[in-house]
């Protein structure tokens, strides 16, 4: 029988962590169904791809996205698509679009997420035809999706839909034996419906938008222990996961996470939290995250933290940037959602005196490590400061406090004052020990979300290219087939995932990688409107020469840093479910 794409002299990487060879590799009906050292057949092949002196791999997977409400819209998710990434997960840090209505859809995405909560409530409002997670998946199917797609089913989203997102995000208001019951009802359908398990947040910076509610953190922060018992109990006899991210601030909730996934008398719940970071803050941490990972897996649990394999490095319009969420006063201006009021208040010496104080205050746990003359001004009307950190604006203004250089700016300029920063993952020699913990899985791009502040899409491509490096300048930390493994068929076979693997029978999600391609451009941002957020621009990657080709599911979908006509129009995707 024909074949529908053979992929020729490729240096086959199968995402099994085996030795890498050269193969020649055949697809037909979506999947592999030919992997030789001798030539194949081409006779009736429609594509014929040369991949000589190329890496064949598997598409990669993204396990922590917000494309929630972009899919809806432009269900091709070009942006990942193109950096090889052919599977994605929905539904991280509690939020999902499965039960709520499209206005606390807005309240939840548009502020912690950073997506225009009027885009967040149209794309909603104008797509939602369903009722359950059942119908949900149906929906998605129905799309032209790119990738394929997998899902958790957000806390928050169940919390605020079984209890009203007021009653959700009070103090003190538990739910009630019945809304318990609904939520855990629902929790099971969408296992049932084939989804990972449910994403969970107890982090207190992350705020709602909106009127109601406006600045109350997230509707799963309120949930009382008997209440994340019960689902997670759910969560533990299917062996599904649990995606948590903690409050730093508490180790109270770090300990219940992480040893949530115990399973003494009963079985491990299957764990995975946010983040292992090499946090400039708190560089103590990564003395603390890999051993605790090693040590709960020892005890019996089942285990992971999340990790962004590059520097995490962030970008703002003014203020706006959740960074600020975490102290009072930062937090103060987000509230804030009118610009006049906000310009009042950040000119107001009585809130100045509040914030610096906050910025002065260097102990005790938090993401920023609140440094101005860590913090480069990269366009602002004022061309005088470009390139400059505020700090550095401060002296030259004489003396001014690094919190007045950066307020001035803000209030004169508001948004058009563009800065950027890395907050953690800064030191190669460690991205390259977490790289390689077993305890740590390798995503949280945050892929969808964030649009002005940072762009980590070809995250997977940037890890290879430092192995490769590594291994050519005879510093080698991890094999390049290794690394594929961490990126593709191990974390598929953690979730459940039919995906992540190039063998015989396996699905065809293919990506072919020009290793010599693997350059600067990597790090490079550029800007591209989202034509479904009012043109927003977006920050985006752009390495077009290393990805040579995409096929998801068999078909050819991107390459070279062309969409194919079939992409965004007919559906290549599906959505995988979870131990199936």
């Amino acid at each position: 029988m024909a074949y529908d794409v053979v992929l020729n002299n490729g240096l086959l990487l199968d995402g099994t962590g085996a030795p890498p060879n050269v193969r020649n590799v055949g697809i037909r009906d979506g999947r592999v169904a030919a992997v030789s050292a001798d030539p194949l057949d081409v006779t009736g092949c429609s594509r014929v791809v040369d991949a000589t002196g190329q890496w064949v791999m598997p598409g990669m997977i993204d396990i922590h996205t917000h494309y929630d409400v972009e899919v809806l819209n432009e269900p091709a998710l070009a942006e990942s698509v193109r950096h090889g990434v052919t599977t994605v997960l929905l539904g991280s840090c509690s939020l999902s679009t499965v039960h709520v209505d499209a206005t606390d859809a807005g309240d939840l995405f548009g502020r912690v997420e950073a997506i225009p909560r009027a885009h967040v409530i149209d794309a909603v409002e104008t797509s939602k035809t369903w009722s359950s997670a059942a119908d949900y998946v149906a929906a998605l199917e129905a799309l032209p999706l790119g990738p394929n797609l997998a899902a958790f089913i957000g806390h928050s989203d169940l919390r605020a839909a079984a209890m009203g997102l007021d009653r959700a995000t009070r103090s003190g208001v538990r739910a009630s034996a019945a809304e318990r019951a609904t939520m855990e009802r629902w929790l099971t359908e969408a296992l049932d419906a084939g989804f990972v398990g449910m994403s969970a947040q107890q982090l207190m910076f992350d705020k709602l938008d909106g009127e109601t509610c406006r600045s109350r953190t997230l509707p799963s922060t309120y949930a009382k222990a008997r209440e994340r018992r019960r689902l997670n109990a759910i969560l533990r006899r299917r062996r599904r996961v649990l995606q948590g991210g903690p409050d730093i601030k508490s180790p109270r909730s770090i300990l219940a996470m992480t040893l949530s996934t115990l399973g003494i008398f009963r079985k491990p719940l299957k764990t995975s939290l946010l983040s292992a970071a090499d946090i400039k803050a708190n560089r103590a941490l990564m003395a603390i995250m890999p051993p605790s990972a090693r040590l709960l897996n020892a005890l019996g649990g089942d285990f992971r933290w999340q990790h962004l394999p590059v520097p995490f490095e962030v970008y703002a319009d003014g203020i706006d940037l959740v960074i600020f969420e975490e102290f009072g006063s930062g937090a103060a201006a987000l509230h804030l959602a009118e610009q006049v009021e906000r310009d009042a208040l950040l000119q107001d010496e009585d809130y100045r005196r509040w914030f610096r104080k906050d910025y002065d205050a260097k102990f005790g746990l938090r993401v920023w490590h609140r440094d101005f003359f860590d913090a480069e001004i990269v366009d602002c009307p004022d061309a005088e400061v470009i390139g400059k950190s505020f700090g550095q604006v401060g002296l030259e203004r004489g003396g001014v406090h690094p919190v007045d250089a950066f307020l001035d700016l803000v209030v004169e300029h508001g948004t058009k004052v563009r800065w950027r920063t890395t907050i953690s993952n800064d030191r190669p020699e460690v991205l390259d020990r977490l790289a390689t913990s077993p305890g740590v899985q390798l995503g949280f791009s945050d892929a969808g979300a964030h649009l002005r502040n940072m762009a980590f899409y070809n995250f997977g491509l940037r890890l290879l290219r430092r192995v490769r490096d590594a291994e050519e300048a005879g510093r080698p930390f991890m094999t390049v087939e290794h690394a594929v493994h961490r990126l593709t068929g191990e974390l598929a076979d953690w979730y459940g995932l039919d995906a992540g693997h190039l063998r015989v029978g396996d699905r065809a999600d293919v990506v072919v990688v020009d290793p010599t391609a693997l350059d600067e451009r990597l790090d490079e941002y550029a800007e591209s409107p989202v034509v479904s957020y009012g043109n927003l621009s977006r920050m985006v990657n752009r390495n077009d020469d290393a990805v040579v080709a995409v096929l998801v599911n068999g078909e050819h979908v991107f390459g070279l840093g062309e969409a194919a006509e079939v992409l965004g129009t007919r559906r290549t995707g599906r959505f995988l479910r979870a131990g199936r």
